[in-house]
């Protein structure tokens, strides 16, 4: 017990006294999984809103992909991405493998599926509402569905915020294209993996309270986004 607690009272000392070596790992999860949400992000939003007005022959295959996708354990996007990247693969002349722009890629395709998948549903419902309109005023299908995504910008943030909370706190797939390698690729959940098999269980809980820290202000915007969105339509009632 007195391990424990003198674990937990070393890790709130790196905290209070801002120790460098956890602030890098704290700015790099956060560069890296922002960035990633950026790109797959925007990828998925223009992906979901197409999937939802588009019109081809093996649609719902798609769509069933799509939201199998959901479920897609990151170590297979980490393989998957490493296979890529490595020097034998087809994009190993980029160079960028054990480096935070791999990290970068596994992210994005992470967090596409999701982000694409609840945008489709986002589009589906707001074209019901408003899809008329728009397509009376002349405007394309695709055109029509990114600008219900603008008018549904409290679910766009919605969408953003849980994909951010994904990627930030999934482990495998930046752990197999990073290297975890200190100084340069090593993120919050990496380094509590490792830091705790090497028994430095000080840095290990600093860094898990942080990112439980991180995950709850996440989860906190979300709330406060959705609340924001109900009472808006009330106010203008």
């Amino acid at each position: 017990m007195s391990t424990v607690a003198d674990s937990l009272r070393l890790a709130l000392e790196l905290i209070l006294h801002a120790d460098p070596a956890l602030l890098q790992v704290v700015g790099l999860s956060l560069q890296v999984s922002g960035t990633a949400c950026l790109i797959g992000g925007s990828a998925g939003l223009v992906l979901g809103a197409w999937l939802a007005v588009a019109r081809f022959p093996g649609q719902r295959a798609v769509v069933w992909v799509l939201n199998t996708l959901l479920a897609l354990p990151s170590v297979v996007v980490g393989l998957a991405v490493y296979l890529l990247l490595s020097r034998a693969g087809p994009l190993g002349a980029w160079g960028i493998l054990f480096t935070p722009a791999a990290m970068v890629v596994a992210q994005s395709i992470l967090v596409l599926p999701l982000i694409a998948a609840l945008t489709r549903r986002l589009v589906l419902n707001s074209m019901r509402e408003g899809g008329d309109q728009l397509r009376s005023l002349g405007a394309r299908p695709l055109m029509a569905a990114l600008l219900l995504l603008v008018h549904e910008r409290v679910g766009v943030l919605t969408v953003s915020l849980t994909a951010f909370g994904r990627a930030i706190s999934e482990v495998g797939a930046v752990m197999i294209v990073g290297g975890n390698i200190a100084g340069v690729t090593r993120v919050m959940t990496t380094s509590i993996a490792l830091e705790t098999s090497k028994g430095d269980l000080p840095l290990a809980l600093a860094l898990g309270l942080v990112l439980l820290a991180v995950v709850g202000v996440v989860n906190g915007v979300i709330g406060l986004v959705q609340g924001f969105g109900r009472q808006a339509p009330q106010a203008l009632a």
